[in-house]
């Protein structure tokens, strides 16, 4: 049987950990749209000129709620898994990430800073990536959880471009000016 990087000891019950770790990520992802004003309500976003390609609102709210149970999921594989270096640095670069996630909603919708969110959700996206890998190499399952994940930050970092470039002048600056 081949050995994981993470195998120098017994895995704790990952679905035990889940029952934590799923609804803790899914209210605090949902507290971060919530009190950024996110979505089709903001009067600031419902201004804005969209691509062709913007989802319905709805989607959103079906959708977020999904990858955050799955990243859930993710993450209470990997904290079942014995304590390794691989371990840790999959859930630094996990929880980094989880960060930049709950402060995309604010820093868009809510301060209205266009171009960092820009540049937030694709960095947001490339630690994701690096956590997914990490991940897949303790356990492979829990890094196959991420992947939609990351195809969504890619398709939403390709919506933040659109509107940032069909709504020259919409954002707010960073530096005030």
């Amino acid at each position: 049987m081949a050995e994981t990087i993470a195998d120098s000891g017994p895995r704790k019950p990952w679905w035990k950990l889940a029952l934590i770790t799923v609804p803790a990520i899914v209210l605090l992802g949902s507290a971060s749209g919530l009190l950024s004003n996110s979505g089709y309500e903001n009067g600031w976003f419902i201004q804005l000129d969209k691509p062709f390609f913007m989802p319905p609102g709805w989607a959103f709210g079906v959708v977020w709620p999904i990858l955050y149970v799955l990243l859930g999921l993710s993450l209470a594989m990997i904290l079942a898994e014995p304590p390794s270096v691989a371990r840790r640095k999959g859930l630094i670069l996990f929880f980094v990430q989880l960060v930049l996630n709950f402060a995309w909603s604010p820093m868009f919708f809510a301060a209205h800073l266009i171009k960092p969110a820009l540049m937030t959700i694709v960095v947001m996206a490339a630690i994701a990536a690096m956590a997914a890998g990490q991940f897949w190499r303790i356990r492979p399952l829990a890094g196959a959880l991420m992947v939609p994940y990351l195809a969504w930050l890619c398709f939403a970092a390709s919506l933040n471009a659109a509107i940032d470039r069909l709504n020259p002048g919409a954002g707010a600056s960073l530096f005030g000016g």
